[in-house]
């Protein structure tokens, strides 16, 4: 049985490598496939994306990671931003993701307005990413990053919100807790689906 250390906090110098690790597990998700048609493109657009957002949430939220074992790299990340008071807006938004998204922009604008309009506005926090490398799934880390803050929102009596990507992972999460929303199911002009669920306390 593989041992991993312990969860811990990010390092802000190891953002960068937060978005290459979700990037990577991420790449072959339906909403991915569509915001980065180009395969040659995806992995870089797609981190530098995923980076660009976990700058912000380490800031204004929370970024775990469990190391890999021998501690040569990521294993697994949860990405969490506070929605239980007002953040300032992330810095250079737009410009940053015209440079990064490039031909793909208006797809990017598409999914940041669809999660735009379907965001809920009590107070929470928002599981925005939570990845595990292809390589090291099947292990609980996954579960483990999510208990470990579901354990501290519970204590505070606050609770989750996230978008889940695919049938699998809905189930996945009904299992920690969560419960489908309404509307539950939002659409990317293309059709793929994102499926809203909240964790109540």
């Amino acid at each position: 049985m593989t041992t991993y250390p312990p969860i811990r906090p990010a390092r802000d110098e190891e953002i960068p490598a937060v978005g290459q690790l979700i990037s990577h597990s991420f790449f072959e998700l339906d909403a991915n496939r569509y915001l980065v048609p180009q395969l040659d493109d995806r992995l870089k657009v797609m981190a530098d994306f995923f980076t660009l957002l976990t700058e912000h949430a380490q800031k204004y939220g929370r970024v775990d990671v469990v190391d890999l074992p021998g501690g040569d790299g990521l294993a697994a990340c949860g990405v969490w931003f506070d929605y239980t008071k007002e953040s300032p807006e992330q810095e250079d938004y737009e410009e940053r993701m015209n440079a990064l998204a490039g031909p793909y922009i208006e797809r990017f604008n598409a999914l940041d307005q669809l999660f735009e309009k379907h965001h809920p506005h009590d107070a929470h926090w928002h599981l925005a990413f939570l990845a595990v490398h292809p390589d090291h799934q099947d292990h609980g880390l996954g579960g483990k990053l999510m208990t470990l803050v579901h354990d501290e929102l519970e204590a505070a009596g606050v609770p989750a919100y996230l978008e889940a990507t695919n049938q699998n992972n809905v189930r996945l999460y009904h299992r920690s807790g969560y419960a489908d929303m309404d509307p539950f199911e939002m659409l990317l002009p293309d059709g793929t689906a994102f499926y809203r669920m909240w964790r109540a306390v």
